[in-house]
């Protein structure tokens, strides 16, 4: 490629890398309004994933187009194709993260269990520690911390099922309605999903290290924006 076609994808990449890092910072932000049912903070959250996607896409169309005009090969080639792939995946977690605040407008004034409260905490860590991880094998295309991404699921998937009995259990103490309890079971999958996306990055990783695929994993259907139970 010519100089200024290397200096175009890395400059794609610096985007990815801030794009990736504002994802990290806002997984437990979007945490935090949840739990505390912030409609202000979660309004500003929501409106700012439209910006949010227009970069992505933007990054989207610029990888491409370099792939396009420039034809990159070898490292190069993957590079930028991998940076085509993350955007898709930090545009669907960012939808994941607006659609937790979406929760928090749809259980306002409810009082959630303790038990509740404190595994949707222990989630949102976890999600934003497993997308950290992720962002950090990109950053430094580090096998080793890549394949750390797939246990750190592991555990989140874990919390997920744990989440998922608790709130039966609280149903069943009848301190949880049910339409509440259903934004609960959606609010489990969206951290599971996000826990997803950044296992998909770590493939992405083994991708532009090695040049071959991951083993292929069972695929789960994405419902980064499902149909809302009950409204926004």
């Amino acid at each position: 490629m010519s100089r200024s076609a290397v200096e175009k994808l890395a400059e794609l990449r610096v985007e990815t890398l801030q794009l990736a890092a504002r994802i990290v910072e806002s997984i437990p932000r979007s945490t935090n309004i949840l739990l505390e049912q912030d409609l202000e903070g979660a309004e500003y959250q929501i409106l700012s994933d439209d910006e949010f996607d227009a970069r992505t896409l933007d990054l989207e169309e610029n990888s491409i187009i370099l792939m396009a005009l420039q034809a990159p090969v070898a490292t190069d080639l993957r590079r930028a194709v991998v940076i085509m792939k993350l955007s898709a995946e930090l545009e669907r977690t960012a939808a994941l993260v607006a659609n937790l605040c979406k929760v928090s407008r749809r259980i306002h004034g409810q009082v959630l269990d303790a038990r509740l409260r404190l595994l949707i905490r222990m989630m949102g860590d976890h999600a934003r520690q497993q997308m950290q991880v992720a962002v950090e094998a990109y950053a430094n295309e580090d096998l080793a911390t890549a394949a750390s991404v797939r246990l750190l699921d592991e555990r989140l998937d874990d919390l997920q099922t744990r989440f998922i009995q608790t709130i039966f259990e609280c149903s069943g103490d009848a301190c949880l309605e049910l339409p509440v309890a259903l934004q609960m079971a959606i609010t489990a999958r969206f951290y599971e999903r996000i826990g997803d996306h950044a296992v998909n990055i770590a493939d992405l990783v083994e991708f532009l290290v090695t040049g071959t695929k991951p083993a292929a994993r069972p695929r789960t259907r994405d419902v980064s924006t499902p149909t809302p139970v009950g409204g926004e």
